[in-house]
């Protein structure tokens, strides 16, 4: 049985305010959305970061911040230091 792939477009598209690792051709793009503060957030990374290491060049990685204000106070704050 052959699988068949759809392609589906990212809505936004991957831009220039995007946190991007790997290849722009990638078969898979990963894009997580993150709060700084957020612990949930941090144990994720670890998944992701796994998950690049398995995937190598097939995965690009897209980081997006999305902080939670009402929930952490400095969240807006890390996420305009400009450093992923």
């Amino acid at each position: 049985m052959t699988q068949q792939h759809e392609e589906v477009q990212l809505v936004p598209p991957v831009g220039e305010h995007d946190h991007i690792r790997g290849p722009a051709d990638a078969l898979t793009t990963l894009v997580k959305y993150g709060d700084y503060e957020c612990p949930h957030a941090v144990k994720a990374y670890s998944v992701v970061n796994a998950l690049r290491e398995r995937l190598g060049d097939r995965m690009r990685f897209v980081y997006r911040a999305f902080p939670l204000t009402e929930m952490h106070a400095n969240a807006q704050a890390a996420a305009t230091q400009g450093k992923f």
